[in-house]
């Protein structure tokens, strides 16, 4: 059968898989990225996972996989295959797509930045199947953004595009790790909430999930919190609305895990503030924790359908 590796790299963990031609999971795999290992032990780890699963692909289906994705966080210079740069991970300027290459025999890589590459998956077979333009918004650790436009994500002249989560939504509120001050992910992630929720609470152990859990019991302190967030995210959201205009807004990340709870209010706060504005969808994610694995297929096969036959 064919099929292709796709490698879904996040700052703790791996995942990865076997997809084949029409997106479908043959085998699922998960592993810790070790980065306290160091770089380059991280990047040894990606190595060594993409080979035993080229492995167990050519054993079980037959033949050899004809090419690879690799989503990775962080800076990603997709065009020419370097992982620029990952906080979360030490690395800098690793040629990601080369190195996978020559360890999996020559075949074809596709490199992508995570939350682009997942952006690319719950687009085109998840929650924005069928929409010409999407923004793909997850809310988890940080805030970032992928551009759907006919069926691709727009990266931006440098690579940039999408980075919803620096917006200052709040002139001169909290630091932000970007050197700005009141981005919207210093306010509306999950960690923003865990923070705020944590000192609302006195419980030093209370995270964002629990903060959900007390404003569905009717938690007076809670609704402040999480009221705060979404006020500050709908700013966010209609900023980039209105700049660009898409058909259908897709949350997803750790808060959205709270369903209704997030996606309630949070449509009643983007509608309030829209004026010329047209209001787009406003869905969950689809694909959850998978997006990523199943982007990184797709760019892989996307690769192979724009490569000319010797």
């Amino acid at each position: 059968m064919k099929h292709v590796i796709a490698l879904d790299v996040g700052g703790t963990g791996m995942k990865a898989a076997l997809v084949a031609e029409d997106g479908t999971l043959l085998h699922e795999a998960r592993r810790a990225t070790g980065r306290k290992r160091g770089p380059d032990a991280v990047v040894e780890s990606i190595l060594e996972f993409a080979s035993e699963l080229r492995d167990l692909g050519a054993q079980r289906y037959g033949g050899s996989a004809r090419a690879a994705g690799v989503a990775v966080p962080g800076i990603v210079d997709a065009e020419n295959g370097i992982a620029v740069y990952a906080a979360n991970l030490g690395w800098r300027d690793v040629p990601m797509r080369a190195l996978l290459s020559e360890r999996l025999g020559g075949i074809p890589v596709a490199l992508g930045h995570d939350v682009r590459t997942g952006g690319l998956a719950e687009g085109r077979i998840g929650a924005g199947r069928g929409a010409d333009r999407f923004l793909f918004v997850p809310l988890g650790t940080g805030i970032a953004g992928a551009i759907g436009i006919a069926g691709r994500i727009e990266a931006g002249a440098h690579g940039y595009a999408g980075e919803i989560g620096h917006i200052v939504v709040r002139p001169g509120g909290p630091a932000c790790g970007c050197g700005q001050y009141g981005c919207l992910e210093t306010l509306a992630s999950a960690s923003a909430v865990t923070r705020a929720w944590a000192a609302a609470s006195g419980d030093p152990d209370a995270d964002a999930a629990d903060c959900a859990k007390a404003v569905e019991s009717g938690d007076p302190r809670a609704q402040e919190v999480w009221l705060a967030a979404v006020g500050a995210l709908a700013d966010g959201l209609v900023t980039a609305l209105t700049l660009l205009d898409p058909r259908t807004l897709i949350i997803g990340g750790g808060l959205a895990e709270a369903g209704e709870t997030l996606f309630t209010p949070l449509r009643t706060a983007v509608e309030e503030r829209v004026t010329f504005q047209r209001l787009p969808e406003i869905v969950p994610a689809a694909l959850g924790d998978t997006a990523g694995c199943l982007g990184a297929g797709l760019l892989a096969w996307d690769l192979l359908a724009t490569e000319v036959p010797a």
